[in-house]
């Protein structure tokens, strides 16, 4: 072989080099690059589409719950909301035998919906005090317990007074059933 082939050679090979190189760099990288980011993209889509067919199948159920949870919130209206929780609480108390020394309701308003909170003392015995919380949990009012405060006032500890917070949930009239879209 001549030199002059030899160069040529070793030209063509250099280019050939720097082309496979800038074709990496340039085509071959980003390409990649887009491919496993658009693989990414369709396992999340795909994800997304199993969510949303899951969804879907439990429509029905999911409106029912959340009509029943509409159903069990207090009443838009103050006055209304207070009476009911009011009573339901002097319904507890005199179904368990816990004394009630103080409630003391509070609304506090949201955006899509407000709360009322109350404040209740009381005494009794531990079995009044863990009735009269059951009774509370076990209703389907939208009831939370905010702060239990538990206390004895003898040394043998059978007569306990309780404070308890508790929030009921108000949804306002403009909170409308969820709707599908057509």
């Amino acid at each position: 072989m001549q030199i002059k082939n030899r160069q040529q050679l070793l030209v063509f090979g250099a280019i050939a080099i720097v082309a496979l190189f800038a074709a990496d760099k340039i085509i071959f990288t980003p390409l990649g690059s887009f491919w496993t980011a658009r693989s990414k993209e369709i396992k999340k889509l795909e994800t997304d589409v199993r969510s949303a067919k899951s969804l879907a199948s439990q429509e029905q159920r999911l409106r029912a719950r959340w009509a029943e949870m509409r159903r069990n919130t207090l009443p838009d209206d103050q006055s209304a909301a207070e009476q009911q929780l009011l009573k339901s609480l002097e319904r507890w108390s005199r179904e368990t035998g816990l004394k009630v020394t103080a409630i003391n309701p509070q609304r506090h308003d949201g955006d899509d919906y407000s709360t009322l909170q109350c404040r209740l003392e009381g005494t009794g015995g531990i079995n009044n005090l863990a009735q009269f919380l059951y009774a509370m949990e076990k209703d389907p009012m939208a009831l939370r317990f905010e702060n239990i405060e538990i206390s004895s006032h003898d040394a043998e500890g059978q007569q306990l007074s309780i404070g308890l917070q508790v929030s009921g949930l108000i949804l306002s009239s403009q909170t409308q059933t969820p709707t599908t879209k057509q």
